[in-house]
């Protein structure tokens, strides 16, 4: 399997680049990024000085991608992820008890609208902070990273194929819809389920076997359950600084909210 998989597929998210984001080791990046998401979801809801320290850690994240040269339209197109976030916390307001107040007409919970609010920005601030890791870091060297943080190789392998065969299996599906529609199906109504129903299972099935292929030829050529990798480079106190200072300034714009508010 070509290492172009993994540029046609989830890949795909990689912006190629020379910047110092991009130089950093990838579990260094992990690090940096689980922690600064940590950081942020200990900021109390209920604070008066939330919001901002909010907008703080969104200044810190908008550094970040400008010094990685990542657009702000490409920190929006990762925002998608976040939609069934977002819907969640709209509703909180109107199905929360409690003290209701007054909004453009609209009654709704104080208590709903102060959680919706935080739920918004924290899930907002974690998944701009994971856009900015995955747009400053290669697939592959995302997945050395994992594994040098000891995350259980079978799961690193997973994630791996998975990675490398998104979008065989994207192809697969796109012939199936064009074999369908060259016969003039259109899903335009439920019934078009009795269709796509059974392609899909037809889809899970050609995968298997795929994997079953995979597999075996794997294992002719030597694979006893581990991937050989290169070299582990060390990295240095430098490099650490350098990417813990995203999670260290956001925990010292924590503490001074703490101390001041």
């Amino acid at each position: 399997m070509s290492a172009g998989h993994a540029h046609g597929g989830l890949g795909a998210t990689y912006v190629p680049g020379d910047s110092p984001v991009h130089r950093l080791e990838p579990h260094t990046k992990l690090v940096a990024v689980l922690g600064f998401a940590l950081v942020v979801v200990l900021t109390p809801v209920h604070a008066g000085w939330a919001p901002l320290a909010y907008a703080a850690f969104l200044g810190l994240l908008l550094v970040v991608a400008a010094v990685a040269g990542v657009r702000p339209g490409r920190l929006l197109r990762g925002l998608v992820v976040e939609v069934p976030f977002v819907l969640f916390a709209v509703l909180l307001p109107f199905v929360s008890r409690g003290p209701r107040t007054e909004v453009l007409g609209l009654s709704l919970s104080e208590n709903g609208l102060a959680a919706g609010g935080s739920i918004l920005a924290k899930a907002t601030l974690s998944v701009l902070a994971a856009t900015l890791l995955a747009a400053t870091t290669d697939p592959r060297a995302l997945l050395r990273g994992l594994e040098r943080l000891r995350m259980p190789s079978v799961l690193v392998q997973i994630l791996g194929f998975m990675i490398r065969y998104a979008d065989v299996v994207g192809g697969e599906l796109r012939r199936m819809r064009v074999a369908r529609e060259s016969r003039g199906f259109r899903a335009r109504h439920l019934g078009a389920l009795k269709v796509l129903g059974p392609a899909a299972g037809s889809l899970f099935i050609r995968s298997y076997e795929r994997g079953e292929r995979v597999h075996l030829a794997m294992l002719s050529r030597g694979y006893t359950g581990r991937i050989p990798t290169g070299p582990v480079a060390v990295v240095g106190s430098r490099s650490w600084a350098l990417a813990l200072s995203l999670p260290l300034a956001a925990a010292a714009v924590l503490t001074a909210g703490s101390l001041l508010g």
